[in-house]
């Protein structure tokens, strides 16, 4: 695999995830395009590496994925809303 394939890959991955997250979580959330694609990017790897701990089948492992993405969405959001004195 090359680079710019790998790279184009995981930040499809990135905001298939990231978008999937947001919707799940209710409300709106204060956090741009680029943290959506990071959170995303990150919720699929910790949800990969889980799923395949449990050896999971796709399902699963997306379900995982976005399940943890959602909550690092709610994270993020939490940490970018507070309002400092």
């Amino acid at each position: 695999m090359d680079a710019p394939t790998g790279l184009f890959s995981a930040v499809v991955t990135g905001i298939v995830i990231g978008g999937l997250a947001r919707l799940v979580v209710p409300g709106r959330q204060a956090i741009g395009c680029l943290m959506t694609i990071l959170v995303g990017l990150v919720g699929a790897a910790i949800g990969l590496i889980v799923a395949s701990g449990i050896d999971a089948g796709w399902f699963l492992t997306v379900a995982l994925q976005v399940g943890v993405a959602a909550v690092l969405v709610l994270v993020v959001a939490a940490a970018g809303n507070r309002n400092l004195p």
